[in-house]
């Protein structure tokens, strides 16, 4: 049974379908029919919304915590420094931002089956939703086997043997959590982002307490490895020119701070599967900025207060938790006991990603199927409202993973990993734009945001600057390969240009899509109202309640 449904329409006279929004009538043009796009895929979508509000907020407040901040810190602090990787951090920390601001206004709007690739189908170009749509797919289902791999590469910490056997039980276990439904889904991720509040927290208090001192060691760091080694690192292509080559070590941890910002976008990819979809999503954009400043900005400053940039450890890639910042801050504390704990702890947060990547892809596959987008047998749902055949197709990519058992099969492993490194700039890019698209639209129709759900008082500044920044980092990207150009490394770094215009052209040409004008698009069809998906909020009771309340 499908949890969709439509606004109050009636018809004039031409055809076009009017909305009885608030007091005033908007006149759109009815564009279902439309031979090009099918805008309303209602008639198909049979999911069911099961996420209760601890689970959406639970996902947007630790969701993407995970090996790119635990691991991929120290990779950045050992790259620009500790200023340098602080100032990556918080750059991409408001692209990240702006991005979910974006998506979180277009949801609030319409929270319904295929997120943001629809609107962008919806609102810029039927071709530009289908490149954005196949781009965030695959850049999720590669994502899937790329943190398995991570989480068996984190067991060798205990035992060096069995990977194949590691990786076919993380396999099974991540795909049968999907599986089974979102309600599973929605469960695990509460308990997983649980462990990572706990973990992330607790490291942040033991590096304030190793650097002020309260560490075996009893050895007061304070911003001592600021002024020795230095507080920014030099990337090594430029040595004779110090300044430059600061600047330049900056900008190659962009793209790992990126890392471990992305995802953030799941919470709204999951709209049409949450209770109370508008409330609950727009109270998690509201508190993200909050947890970025609090998780990822601070997390990296103690980071750079425990250990120096130049320390040799920081340089390995093992793989485990030896290569965390925070880990190796223990060692040199002479801590002894915690970091298998912490090892433990990065595992159950690499099993999440892979969790959440593989929720992410299959969704993404069946919105672009009820669109018309993707082979209709995609769009087969069972009577708990589990789109089976998305979830199985996306799956199958797990076993991907296995081919980091043998050298021959990694080296093509990495390079399938390689040409989705910088989608995650491209799917932000591609939510700011279609909200610049979206604003305008609003605007011109006469519709006032500010009764939405949720509404930013920055925009539309913020989805520009978002924009400009994301167009940026795909250029940038793979910039060292020019101060020591090989094919490979080009190929590997800006495939994804093309690639993602081959998708956009294709479309375009094939179905002869066009650029919505501001008067055609469609802020009506397949959109349920507000009394469709929201449940009375019953007031906190109690002390208890009220805490949860709080924190929920």
């Amino acid at each position: 049974m499908s949890n969709h449904g439509s606004h109050d329409l009636e018809k004039s006279q031409d055809g076009a379908s009017i909305e009885k929004y608030a007091t005033e009538q908007f006149v759109v043009p009815a564009q279902s029919s439309n031979p090009n796009y099918r805008i309303d895929g209602a008639d198909l979508d049979r999911v069911q919304r099961r996420l209760k509000q601890r689970h959406v907020q639970m996902i947007a407040i630790a969701g993407t915590l995970g090996t790119g901040l635990f691991l991929g810190s120290g990779k950045s602090l050992s790259g620009a420094g500790p200023l340098g990787a602080l100032i990556a951090y918080i750059l991409v920390g408001t692209v990240a931002y702006s991005s979910l601001c974006s998506i979180g206004e277009m949801t609030a709007l319409a929270p319904i089956s295929g997120t943001f690739p629809h609107f962008a189908a919806r609102w810029v170009d039927p071709a530009f939703g289908f490149a954005v749509g196949w781009n965030y797919f695959y850049t999720n289902v590669m994502s899937v086997p790329v943190e398995i791999s991570a989480a068996q590469l984190l067991i060798t910490y205990w035992d060096t043997k069995h990977a194949a056997a590691y990786i076919a039980v993380i396999c099974v276990c991540v795909c049968a959590i999907n599986i089974f439904g979102v309600r599973y889904f929605g469960e695990s991720e509460f308990i997983f982002s649980i462990i990572k509040l706990v973990m992330i927290t607790g490291l942040i208090l033991l590096g304030l307490i190793i650097d002020l001192g309260g560490a075996p060691d009893h050895q007061r760091r304070g911003f001592q490895y600021w002024k020795n080694p230095g507080a920014l690192a030099g990337s090594g292509l430029e040595p004779t020119h110090i300044g430059l080559d600061r600047f330049l070590g900056i900008l190659s941890v962009i793209v790992q701070a990126a890392f471990s910002f992305q995802g953030m976008e799941l919470v709204a990819i999951a709209a049409s599967e949450t209770e109370s979809p508008r409330r609950n999503i727009s109270k998690a954009v509201q508190r993200v900025f909050y947890r970025i400043v609090l998780f990822y900005v601070l997390g990296v400053l103690i980071t750079g207060m425990i250990v120096p940039y130049n320390d040799p450890s920081l340089l390995q890639t093992g793989g485990t938790s030896a290569e965390s910042p925070y880990v190796i801050a223990m060692v040199n504390a002479g801590i002894k006991v915690l970091p298998g704990i912490v090892n433990a702890g990065i595992l159950t947060s690499a099993f999440s990603a892979g969790n959440s990547f593989l929720f992410c892809s299959s969704r993404i596959l069946y919105g672009l199927a009820l669109r018309g987008q993707a082979p209709r047998f995609l769009t087969y749902c069972t009577s708990k409202g589990l789109p089976l055949v998305a979830v199985i197709v996306s799956s199958a990519f797990s076993l991907l993973s296995f081919m980091t058992v043998s050298s021959g099969g990694e080296t093509v492993f990495n390079w399938f990993v390689s040409l989705s490194t910088v989608g995650g700039f491209f799917s932000w890019a591609s939510i700011n734009l279609t909200f610049l698209f979206y604003y305008r639209g609003m605007k011109s129709q006469g519709r006032d945001r500010k009764q939405l759900a949720y509404w930013n008082p920055l925009q539309p500044y913020l989805a520009t600057w978002g924009f400009v920044w994301c167009v940026i980092f795909v250029l940038i990207n793979g910039f060292e390969v020019f101060w020591a150009f090989n094919a490979s490394g080009f190929l590997t770094a800006y495939i994804n240009i093309p690639f993602f215009f081959i998708l956009y052209f294709f479309w375009k040409i094939f179905k002869r899509t066009s650029v919505w004008k501001l008067h055609e698009m469609d802020f009506v069809t397949g959109i349920p109202s507000m009394e469709e998906t929201e449940i009375p909020e019953v007031p906190p009771k109690n002390i208890g309640e009220k805490i949860a309340s709080f924190i929920f």
